[in-house]
């Protein structure tokens, strides 16, 4: 085979690959550029599966506190409807929608059936998850006719990233997608209706959900209270933090409840005294994770919580 002719069939497939909602791999990159780590093929930060499955278990006020003292403070939002009380974490998969205009949704359909897409373009974005993923979607609060899944896309996303959704839009099947074992879904609401008058217009770029920015690869962490959007570069920060947070308070609770110490002195900077007997007290708890005296002056040192 001639080499103009195998350059020729690897463009081709390239172009297939590519879907062009997405932004430039350069332009994500650029955009998430404090982040250091390891990247998916098209940009998107890889936060560590470890760091994910710590982040489930930290409380998201905590999370949120570290946050707004590094000055981020457009990362929370609130005001959701679930399936059920299962909380989770990830890694984000954004998509936008828009109203539909009969020109644009028909050559952005025209083109996903030539690159092999099938359905309605609120499946597409199923298509590139991977496990550890949250699809996050802007659905600009639509309501009737703004159903970016059922019970069947719902089954789809849950085998494929072990996680469930945030959509700023609504939801179908409630039914059925509460009979998921371990799924979750963060709606403005649930409505019978199909999916109408909506297109699929990006997909891996930044998106506005309510009062938050989130950029591709953000770590969701999605509890009770709401949820909240981590940038990839802070992730190990935030749940380092959060987790010496919750150990902090099981140590001040029993400190406060045996006498020694009072919630004044647990609650304001640490003597040395203070110190000495938490580290003592980590040494007691094999649960706990360990820390030298180094390492907790030094995350004292940084406290504004």
């Amino acid at each position: 085979m001639k080499r103009s002719t195998i350059v020729l069939l690897l463009v081709t497939f390239l172009a297939a690959e590519t879907f062009s909602q997405t932004i430039p791999k350069d332009e994500l990159v650029f955009l998430t550029s404090e982040w250091k780590g390891e990247r998916f093929a098209d940009g998107r930060p890889k936060i560590a599966d470890d760091l994910v499955s710590r982040a489930k278990i930290i409380g998201i006020d905590d999370a949120w506190t570290v946050l707004k003292n590094l000055g981020f403070t457009n990362q929370f939002e609130m005001g959701w409807k679930t399936v059920n009380d299962e909380p989770f974490a990830g890694r984000a998969v954004t998509a936008m929608f828009m109203p539909s205009r009969p020109d644009v949704e028909k050559s952005i359909k025209e083109r996903g059936q030539k690159q092999g897409r099938t359905g309605n373009t609120n499946s597409w974005p199923i298509e590139i998850l991977t496990k550890g993923d949250v699809y996050v979607a802007d659905g600009f609060g639509k309501i009737n006719g703004g159903t970016l899944m059922g019970s069947t896309l719902g089954t789809a996303i849950y085998s494929k990233t072990g996680n469930g959704v945030v959509f700023n839009g609504a939801a179908r099947d409630l039914q059925g997608l509460s009979e998921i074992k371990g799924f979750n879904a963060f709606v403005r609401d649930f409505h019978p209706s199909f999916l109408q008058e909506m297109v699929l217009t990006g997909l891996n770029t930044p998106i506005r959900i309510g009062e938050a920015m989130v950029l591709p690869g953000d770590l969701v962490i999605a509890q009770k209270e709401g949820v909240l959007f981590v940038p990839a570069h802070l992730a190990e920060q935030v749940i380092a933090t959060s987790e010496f947070v919750i150990r902090k308070d099981k140590f001040g609770f029993e400190m406060v409840k045996s006498g020694k110490y009072t919630t004044g002195q647990i609650d304001s900077q640490w003597t040395d005294a203070i110190k000495n007997d938490f580290i003592k007290w980590l040494e007691k708890h094999p649960e706990e994770e360990k820390m030298t005296r180094a390492q907790l002056d030094e995350i004292m040192k940084k406290r504004t919580w």
